[in-house]
């Protein structure tokens, strides 16, 4: 059988996963070795014997049918799926090489029990745009989700859509989640699961919704000083709790709920269980044992370039022209950059520990061999690189995010180079899961790459950030293109700091790479707020207030100025 549209193979329902395409239908073949069994039994009771020849053919046809038995109810049972998203985690794992310092020991061993896809980007810089993107199977240029705002139910169009979780729950499969899935808590006591809320009918994403998460408890004050931008509640980094007790923070407590329910799932029913966690979004804090996994020197810093942003266009600023997170300049004049960048990769080891406590739990419970492992980020976070800290950029420290995928029909100890998308998360688990084919989805499957991690790929990675903004990723290449129509180019084989702006220089590898900018651009849905862009009459509008031409970039103190 051919592909489908999304790169899924079309197979039916009861073909024998691993037999290849042309394999008969498994219940035929039943059907049929029963009907020669029980003729067989006729003839020898009519002639009223059983020689040593016709027990020999009895044996080998009841040992035959037994096997085409099992493999008959094998073929109905669907894999698992455990669903895991890690809220702001760049590629600082162990696995992806991102930071030569990261420890991460149960995401590696995870990736070395599936294929890890070095060269993933989300759709979105931003967790609204992005978690909507994945779970929709529509690029943010399609449904207008730019923004924080609006929630995609409260958009006409995508009221009713169905969503990653909502297609498997129509095919049978149990449904459940705790942590941060979608950009904000979807479940009940919140006013956006069962019911009306501003007399809008709500639908409940999941059938079983377990804890929120979050990062947990606070310290009674910040334990950083008073952060540009407003001082924004959330900007706060550091050892938190004092008491290294790890059992009060949101992210462990999603943990435990993951681990009870697979210890206790019914063995009769296929299940889509989906974990998020929090950390390492801000406030990053993380308790003594794992800050003492991280040395207090500068090695742990990132390399920086103080003149990096000097080649690129002033329309890279407008895409997070002022925001909550500060900029490089502050970081280094508070003496926070250092404790931020220990915070990060403190709060990340913390969450690889959660991690390791689910994946045990699932090997506990027996349903390891037959459950899919899907482990992503929404966006990547910057510690400094290109002048800022934070996300909502186009370059790979924004852009390039943990994908890994393990369990049956997967090829374990790969890494595959080649360009994925969250996006492709949807269709993939269609193809792997056996689902019918949904015809809107935007997205490609990956299990060509899950098969055989070299497997061509049809098109890179292809990220925005508002109307107008484009970040293309190939193997070899990263083309920006911002809506004022400027540019940059980057090799990422020579350069994968992205130090040097090649766009002068290389004018027929941005011809191709313009190939790839999507034709469906539209702009901010009805409701769109925060950090949203717009560009009216050559003017950029950020938040709703325009920036003049001459208007100072903001660098956290009067100073900063271009």
């Amino acid at each position: 059988m051919g592909r489908g549209a999304n790169g899924g193979a079309n197979k039916p329902a009861g073909h024998v996963a691993g037999t290849g395409g042309g394999a008969m239908d498994a219940r035929v073949l039943t059907h049929l070795m029963r009907g020669e069994v029980a003729a067989l039994w006729r003839r020898i009771h009519l002639k009223g014997c059983l020689d040593e020849r016709v027990k020999r053919v009895m044996k080998c046809l009841a040992a035959t049918f037994c096997l085409l038995a099992c493999a008959s109810a094998l073929a109905t049972v669907k894999p698992n799926v455990v669903f895991i998203a890690i809220d702001d985690q760049n590629d600082w794992l162990g696995c992806l090489g991102g930071h030569p310092l990261a420890k991460t020991p149960n995401i590696d061993a995870l990736a070395a029990r599936g294929t890890l896809f070095t060269n993933a980007h989300c759709q979105a810089p931003l967790c609204n745009p992005s978690r909507t993107s994945l779970m929709l199977g529509l690029r943010p240029g399609t449904t207008g989700i730019h923004g924080l705002s609006p929630w995609f139910r409260n958009v006409p169009q995508y009221a009713d859509a169905a969503t990653l979780p909502k297609h498997f729950e129509s095919q049978g499969y149990r449904t459940l989640s705790a942590g941060k899935i979608y950009h904000s808590w979807r479940g009940p006591g919140s006013g956006k699961g069962k019911g009306k809320k501003g007399g809008e009918p709500q639908v409940m994403e999941f059938q079983e919704v377990g804890p929120p998460g979050g990062f947990g408890t606070k310290p009674p004050k910040k334990l950083i000083p008073d952060t540009p931008f407003g001082n924004h509640g959330l900007m706060d980094w550091g050892v938190w709790p004092l008491d290294n007790d790890d059992s009060e923070k949101g992210d462990y407590q999603v943990a435990s709920w993951a681990v009870e329910k697979l210890q206790s799932m019914p063995k009769d029913q296929p299940f889509f269980l989906a974990a998020g966690f929090f950390l390492p979004h801000v406030p990053c804090y993380a308790t003594q044992k794992w800050f003492d996994l991280y040395p207090d020197d500068d090695t742990v810093l990132p390399e920086i370039r103080d003149e990096d942003r000097d080649d690129t266009p002033r329309s890279s600023w407008w895409i997070h022209w002022s925001l909550p997170e500060p900029r490089l300049q502050w970081v280094r004049e508070a003496g926070q950059h250092r404790n931020l960048v220990r915070s990060y990769l403190a709060c990340t080891s913390f969450v690889d520990a959660q991690i390791g406590r689910v994946m045990e739990a699932l090997k506990q419970s027996g349903l390891e061999r037959n459950t899919i492992v899907v482990l992503w980020s929404d966006h990547g976070w910057h510690l400094g690189e290109k002048a800022i800290t934070g996300k909502n950029t186009l370059w790979d420290r924004g852009t390039k995010v943990p994908l890994l995928l393990a369990g049956p029909g997967i090829k374990s100890g790969q890494k595959c180079n080649r360009p994925a998308e969250l996006l492709d998360i949807f269709p993939t688990l269609i193809d792997l899961c056996d689902l019918p084919v949904l015809a809107h989805l935007e997205g490609l499957s990956l299990r060509p790459q899950l098969e055989n991690a070299a497997a061509p790929r049809a098109r890179p990675a292809i990220t925005s950030h508002n109307q107008g903004n484009y970040g293309i990723r190939s193997e070899k290449w990263r083309y920006i293109r911002y809506v004022d129509g400027a540019e940059e180019l980057y090799d990422m084989e020579n350069d994968p700091q992205e130090f040097y702006n090649l766009a002068a220089d290389r004018p027929g590898v941005i011809a191709e790479m313009k190939k790839w900018l999507p034709k469906i651009d539209n702009g901010p849905a009805p409701g769109s707020s925060s950090r949203i862009l717009t560009l009216y009459d050559g003017v950029p509008v950020w938040e709703g207030k325009p920036i003049g031409k001459d208007d100072p970039i903001p660098h956290d103190t009067p100073s900063g100025s271009r």
